[in-house]
């Protein structure tokens, strides 16, 4: 990805501009990219918390100016990132939502599944249900497992429960009834009843989660209902002020699955965007991965509230169809919100350059989860923050450069970010420089020992996988986490610090279903399951239609959630891509057996398998992107712009290191650590005992002279 300056009239009018925004916890970024020359003009700066559209507006008006680009020439979709929607679940900022369940279900979000994520501890704790006990409101009606209606709701019961909820003064209502998976006529006289009568936005688990296990599926409708005044707002607003400004293209939005779909679809269902801006991250490593045939290799993505990593095998990340957010305990599974929804497979925790540094109650330095975002923000940014955050350890420790954040436009307060720390120094009796060091390795710690436990649980050792890097503070730690987890080699691509905006416009429209309709392999009722996948097709194809794919691009793929029958859990297995079904009994049975020998070492002999869940992926592919190469200077050795007296290690001597501009960096140029590459939008830090060159395409390849790994 390369800068670039002005447009002229007559690119003008060949040009075709494609626009990507990624709000964060902390930062805003804005990426234009012009498809048919590969040129790319970025924009960072601060995320409004208060209203989050200010600063996207900042933001693509920032790169307009810079391009000389009118909004009526830009005719592709404007694609959008972003956390708002994790942000909220997390920090309980969501809306007063209702929740409809079946006569004696109400208790159902607190009493969970009734599985214990530490079974010793006597004082367990669990993340506070989106929609609370008080707010969740019964009705007579049943469905049977077998999606026949044994009783339907009255119109007197009906007419009492919109009372009711009237009464509550609510933003949204969800519905989950017992067993709507298999039928959903209940859920839907439910939901119609209930818009007419209140005219609040109403969504149905047999919509948003149409699948088995009761608690995961209401938990996840009471999520959505709970964000959708949330998001919903905010995207008409965005959808108004793109046409108001003259854009041609409707908004796309980034679902976790590492697709796009329409604003609409993301309205009705914005629990598919809890993962939307990690995804888009992991969807542009995917595409670095080909790119440099790096088959395996590790996504690092540290903003400035959260760090992200997610692995990818044979270039592409898995995907999980449950995810867990708002963990009361970090690495404790169990501890959070399941939510049934298709994901890239990544762990996220609160690492990032605002991350707040403190004592526990032994008096041991930690690092997170808690962050100063981005009001007031570390304390360096003169916004008002006072508590020691990583940014602020950061600048103390020589790594960034204050007078040069966001080249310049945003200078840091050293002074202030000294002050911050001190605090902690006297708590810890050790020397402000030492405190800081400490900050940045408990951090780096912290975000190495996630990715390790994460990539244990899939089975995976990370032992000599290669990094790629990105996020705003991503690059300034990532040789740090690749010592620590033993890897040979980190990649820092040009714009790293907007990755994920530039992910998001290279994804899919892609959109995920799924429904449960537990049978035998060998038992299945062919005509109901291919009257069921007829549906699921349609849904898909409306949905990538509305989202601008020409009808005759739309795909299909298939999957089914298997296990051996008496188990308790399954997984996914895909087998085929078609308009119709494309599998035997026999090669799914094959394809099952290879994934589970894949992942326990063996199968069982003389076991029926059971099908629980049917999966249909419908999309469409992405249009090619390719930027040019870089010219390569020949005998071109860079010169650093200067020096300054930089920290790496706790106890150590600072090291007086050389400083080199990033844009005066040509392919084939070698660089030996300690050095420091500075561009506008982050840095890249060449610990001790690294070597890097440039690349063809501008990117930095690392090597770490001296790995740990066998």
């Amino acid at each position: 990805m390369t800068s670039n300056a002005a447009m002229t009239s007559a690119d003008r009018q060949t040009a075709d501009w494609r626009l990507a925004v990624d709000i964060g916890g902390t930062f805003t970024d804005v990426v234009f990219l012009e498809a048919n020359s590969g040129r790319v003009v970025v924009e960072k700066l601060l995320t409004s918390p208060s209203d989050p559209l200010v600063a996207v507006k900042t933001g693509i008006q920032s790169v307009l100016q810079k391009t000389a680009v009118l909004p009526s020439d830009i005719f592709s979709p404007v694609v959008h990132a972003t956390t708002l929607v994790t942000n909220a679940l997390i920090e309980g900022r969501t809306a007063k939502a209702g929740l409809v369940t079946t006569s004696g279900f109400a208790d159902t979000l607190l009493i969970r599944d009734e599985h214990r994520y530490d079974m010793y501890d006597l004082q367990i704790e669990f993340a506070a249900p989106p929609i609370p006990r008080k707010h969740t409101v019964e009705i007579a009606e049943r469905t049977l497992a077998t999606g026949q209606v044994q009783q339907s709701p009255s119109t007197q019961g009906l007419e009492l429960l919109a009372n009711e909820l009237q009464d509550m003064e609510l933003e949204a209502v969800a519905v989950c009834l017992l067993h709507a998976y298999a039928n959903p006529a209940n859920e839907q006289l439910c939901a119609e009843f209930l818009a007419d009568a209140l005219g609040l936005p109403v969504c149905i688990s047999s919509d948003i989660s149409p699948q088995i296990r009761e608690f995961p599926r209401m938990v996840t409708t009471a999520a959505n209902a709970a964000c959708m005044p949330v998001i919903g707002p905010y995207l008409h607003d965005f959808e108004q002020w793109l046409s108001g400004e003259g854009f041609k293209g409707a908004p796309l939005l980034m679902l976790s699955n590492g697709g796009v779909v329409s604003a609409q679809e993301a309205a009705a269902a914005p629990v598919r965007l809890v993962e939307s801006g990690p995804a888009a991250g992991a969807h542009s490593g995917a595409w670095f991965a080909k790119r440099m045939g790096e088959r395996r290799l590790l996504c690092f993505d540290m903003g400035g509230t959260t760090a992200k990593s997610c692995l990818l095998n044979d270039f592409a990340p898995d995907l999980t169809t449950t995810l867990e957010v708002a963990r009361i305990y970090r690495f404790k599974h169990g501890s959070g919100l399941p939510l049934t929804i298709p994901s890239v497979d990544l762990v996220e925790i609160g690492a990032g350059g605002g991350s707040i540094a403190h004592t526990d109650n032994l008096g041991l330095l930690k690092v997170g989860p808690e962050s100063s975002g981005a009001d007031p923000g570390p304390a360096s940014y003169s916004l008002g923050g006072t508590d020691p955050t990583v940014t602020d350890a950061d600048v103390l420790l020589g790594l960034l450069d204050p007078g040069a954040f966001l080249g310049g436009d945003m200078p840091l307060d050293a002074e202030l970010a000294k002050r911050a720390v001190e605090k902690l120094s006297s708590e810890l009796s050790l020397t402000t420089t030492d405190v800081a060091a400490g900050i940045h390795e408990v951090v780096n710690q912290n975000m190495a020992a996630a990715a390790r436990m994460h990539a244990v649980e899939q089975g995976t050792d990370l032992r000599g996988t290669p990094l790629i890097a990105f996020g705003g503070a991503g690059p300034v730690h990532a040789c740090g986490v690749a010592e620590l987890l033993e890897s040979p080699k980190v990649i820092f691509p040009q714009n790293a610090s907007v990755l994920s905006s530039f992910g998001a416009l290279i994804a899919p429209v892609q959109f995920d279903l799924a429904r449960s309709m537990p049978a035998l392999v060998g038992e299945v009722d062919l005509s109901q399951r291919d009257e069921m996948l007829a549906d699921m097709r349609q849904r898909g194809h409306e949905v990538l239609v509305s989202s601008g794919v020409a009808p005759e691009k739309v795909r299909f793929r298939y999957g089914v959630d298997m296990r051996y029958v008496g188990q308790g859990n399954e997984f996914t297995v895909w087998v085929g891509d078609g308009d119709q079904w494309p599998a035997t009994d026999e090669e799914v049975v094959a394809a099952f057996e290879d994934s589970y020998r894949k992942i326990y070492g063996l199968t069982i002999p003389d076991l029926n398998m059971e099908i629980v869940t049917w999966r249909l992926r419908a999309w469409a592919d992405p249009d090619i992107v390719e930027p040019p190469l870089l010219e390569r200077q020949p005998d071109y050795q860079p010169k650093p712009t200067h020096q300054r007296q930089v920290t790496f290690q706790r106890g150590a001597e600072p090291i007086e290191t050389p400083i080199f501009k990033r844009h005066s960096l040509s392919p084939g140029a070698q660089l030996a650590g300690p050095a420091i590459v500075e561009e506008r939008e982050t840095t890249i830090v060449l610990r001790p005992n690294w070597q890097a060159e440039v690349a063809e395409d501008g990117s930095i390849i690392a090597i770490n002279l001296h790995p740990n790994h066998p």
